[in-house]
């Protein structure tokens, strides 16, 4: 299971090829889907994904420059893994798409 996040009223974003469902040659359309695995991480932080659903991009910075602190973004070989690493890496993607697109709005489902 996974959960699909995007950024509405987006353009585009740097190139990167992250998530759990991945276009060759990556993407850059501010869409990422992150697995449920990394809830329990998620969780310390009294967070979850569907905390996102429409929410304004610049209101989640704070939030996730937290978990990305705390976390990292050492990933490990292992996607699915739900390692901190892991977890802050898929949120660290967010982030630069929060300061890119600060007035965008956050879907996730």
């Amino acid at each position: 299971m996974s959960y699909w996040v995007s950024l509405e009223n987006a353009g585009p974003v740097e190139r990167f090829e992250d998530g759990g469902t991945q276009l060759l040659g990556g993407s850059t359309e501010a869409e990422l889907n992150i697995t449920y695995n990394y809830s329990e991480v998620y969780s310390i932080f009294d967070f979850s994904i569907n905390d996102l659903n429409g929410k304004r991009a610049g209101d989640m910075i704070e939030k996730f420059e937290e978990i990305v602190k705390k976390c990292g973004t050492h990933r490990f070989d292992n996607y699915w893994a739900p390692t901190p690493g892991n977890a802050g890496a898929a949120i660290a993607r967010l982030l630069a798409w929060a300061k890119q697109y600060p007035d965008a709005t956050f879907r996730a489902s």
